[in-house]
Order: C-alpha cells, then sequence, then structure tokens
C-alpha cells in the first residue's frame, strides 16, 4: 500500500534548494544594475565631454555624412557620360605654414582632347564645415570637365582639426598655386569660376567677396590671390551665408548646424563674435561681386532661410544674377544638395542650367 507522504512528495512540486533559488532570483536583477550603471557613467560621461569640446558631437555628424556622400557620390557616377577626361589626383598646394598632408591637395580634371588652356571651375566640397572630401564631387567634376571646363576640386582641413578660418586661408593658397601653374594644369588663369556646394558656396561667397571687397579683404587680414578681373562668377549650390539666422534654428537641424560651427570655429559662441559675423558674407557682398547662379531645393529649409535671401540681396546690389528655385509646393520636396542626385529630373535641370550659365560666362578655345 501507497504512503500518502510518499504520493505527495511524487506529485506536488519540488521546491529547489534555498541557494539554487536565491541564485536565480537575484543574477537577473544583478546583471540589470551592472547594465544601468554603465549606460548611466556612459551617458553621464558623454554629456559632460559634450559640454567642454565639440569633438564627439561633430565626430558622430560627420560619420553621417560620409555616409551620405559616398551613396551620393555612387549616385552621380551613374551618370558620368563616355566623354573622355584626363584626372590628375592628390596635387598638394599646401605650404609650410598651412597645416598640410592630404589636407592641402585638389584634383583637377580637363577634357581629353584639350590643346589649350581651358576656363576653370575651382570647387569647393561641402560637409558643415566639419566633414566631405573632394572625392565626394568627384563625378560632378567629370561631367562638367566633358562640357570643355579645366575643373578643380579642392581639399581643406575640415574641424575640429583646424579651425577658422583657416579653411579661408587654404582656399586663397589653392587659387595662388593654381594660377601660378596654370600653364601645367590647363587653366586659362583669366576665366575662374569659384563655385561649392552647402558649406563649400559658404567658403567660396566668401573667397569671392575677399576677390570683390577690398574693405572686407582688409578686415581678414589677407590678399587676395584673384584680381577680380580674373574671378569671372561664381555658382553657388545649398550654401549658408548669413550666420544669425542660421544660430537662431532649433530642432535637430539646428543642433547639428550649431554643432558644427563649434567645431569649426573652435569656440561655442561663435555666433556672437567675430567669427559668425565675418562669415555672414551677405552683410559684405557689393556691387563688384561676380555674376552668379544660385540654387537650393525647396525641401531644404536652408533656401528660404539662406539663399534665396543671399540672391534677393545680390540682386538688390545689381549683380547679374541667375537663380533656379522651385515653389514651396514643388513635388517631389528638393533636398538639401539636390543638384548632386541626378536621378531626379530635377537634378538634371539644375545641370543644364548650371552649364548653360558657364558657357554664357566663359570663353572656350
Amino acid at each position: 500500500m501507497t504512503n500518502p507522504a510518499d504520493t505527495a512528495r511524487h506529485d506536488e512540486p519540488t521546491a529547489p534548494p534555498a541557494s539554487t533559488t536565491s541564485k536565480k532570483q537575484h543574477r537577473p536583477w544583478h546583471r540589470t544594475r551592472i547594465t544601468i550603471g554603465m549606460i548611466l557613467a556612459v551617458g553621464v560621461i558623454v554629456a559632460l565631454v559634450g559640454s567642454v569640446t565639440s569633438w564627439p558631437s561633430a565626430m558622430l555628424i560627420r560619420a553621417v555624412f560620409t555616409q551620405g556622400g559616398e551613396a551620393t557620390a555612387a549616385e552621380m557616377k551613374r551618370h558620368v557620360p563616355d566623354t573622355p577626361v584626363t584626372a590628375t589626383r592628390d596635387i598638394a598646394y599646401g605650404s609650410d605654414g598651412l597645416t598640410g598632408d592630404d589636407d592641402t591637395t585638389m584634383d583637377v580634371f580637363t577634357p581629353a582632347s584639350a590643346t589649350e588652356p581651358l576656363p576653370t571651375v575651382v570647387w569647393i566640397h561641402g560637409g558643415a564645415w566639419i566633414s566631405g572630401s573632394k572625392e565626394d564631387v568627384d563625378p560632378y567634376m567629370q561631367i562638367l570637365a566633358g562640357e570643355g571646363y579645366t575643373m578643380i576640386a579642392v581639399d581643406y582641413t575640415r574641424g575640429p582639426e583646424g579651425v577658422y578660418p583657416l579653411a579661408v586661408h587654404q582656399i586663397n593658397e589653392a587659387l595662388a598655386y593654381i594660377v601660378d601653374n596654370a600653364d601645367d594644369l590647363g587653366v586659362d588663369p583669366s576665366q575662374i569660376v569659384l563655385a561649392g556646394d552647402s558649406a563649400g558656396a559658404q567658403l567660396a561667397s566668401q573667397v569671392a567677396t575677399i576677390v570683390t571687397n577690398p574693405d572686407y579683404a582688409a578686415l581678414m587680414d589677407m590678399t587676395p590671390a584673384l584680381t577680380s578681373s580674373q574671378l569671372v562668377a561664381t555658382v553657388l549650390n545649398c550654401g549658408v551665408y548669413d550666420l544669425s539666422a542660421l544660430a537662431a534654428l532649433d530642432g535637430i537641424l539646428g543642433w547639428g548646424l550649431k554643432t558644427s560651427m563649434w567645431a569649426y570655429s573652435g569656440t561655442k559662441n561663435w555666433a556672437v563674435g567675430s567669427t559668425g559675423a565675418m562669415m555672414s558674407t551677405i552683410d559684405f557682398v557689393n556691387e563688384d561681386f561676380p555674376t552668379t547662379y544660385i540654387s537650393g531645393g525647396n525641401g531644404d529649409g536652408l533656401t528660404w532661410l539662406q539663399s534665396i535671401p543671399m540672391a534677393q540681396r545680390l540682386d538688390a546690389l545689381g549683380v547679374d544674377l541667375t537663380t533656379q528655385f522651385w515653389p514651396a509646393d514643388h513635388e517631389p520636396a528638393l533636398p538639401h544638395e539636390y543638384q548632386f542626385h541626378l536621378d531626379m529630373p530635377d537634378a538634371q535641370t539644375a545641370l543644364q542650367k548650371t552649364i548653360d550659365f558657364l558657357n554664357a560666362h566663359t570663353t572656350q578655345p
């Protein structure tokens, strides 16, 4: 006969030893406390570091921009025609006084059929002053070179590795090198166009203002490498020209641009100091600013805040102006740097209008 006590022992759940129960109950909580503690510690460290230096946030922004730049370059590459183009890469232009190495190099593209110096477009890449490279615009340079131009893409030291106004001086030095070596580079030094996209458009407008406004050049304590007669035009895509308007931005866009400016300027207070004021070329352009093509996408907030006001300012001064803007309700909404997204018909429109502008204001041999 079965002992009822034995039945109870075999049929009812048997509690594990006290030591086992203790381990199962406490180990998950122990791990959770450590994980939360680590997260909080990292968060505190990032917050503290981010409050005293722009480096962590700047590197994050750079990583995002780099990925986007590579994808856009790949898209443009599909649209490079078969026209033979000669490319000479990584020509060093920097001197010992201006932080050199790979920062101060340029790539030169010319039609393979060229036998004489050509009108030359010097292109300054974008990237919020802290990212990007001349390689990002490589396909665009090849496309325009195939239209009969010497195209030169210039690199410069980005922030936070180099701070303002280093990049401005480097672009000016690149122009001096181009003029001094015009014959070897296939450059007609009497027909130079300064061009840029995004932050590069800001730099292009700043150097063009140095060339055409002696008072501004004196404030910058710079001697321009070009004369106003050599600088025949500017091409400005999706740029920034009013830093006070940029400083007023909020949200993720405002945070990103303000962080980039902190990294580029070397000071968190760039908006209230000379850096923001001197970078605001909308306040220093004059009637001698060269004929200009300016554009921006309707889906890019900077178009309404920067490009259109700059176009209005140049027009009021009597500067010969060509614009490519779209109504606010244009579909599809065209993003920042839309002109490089050549899969889009509207980018093809902007490309053709840029070519027509260059043809109208330069003379090919």
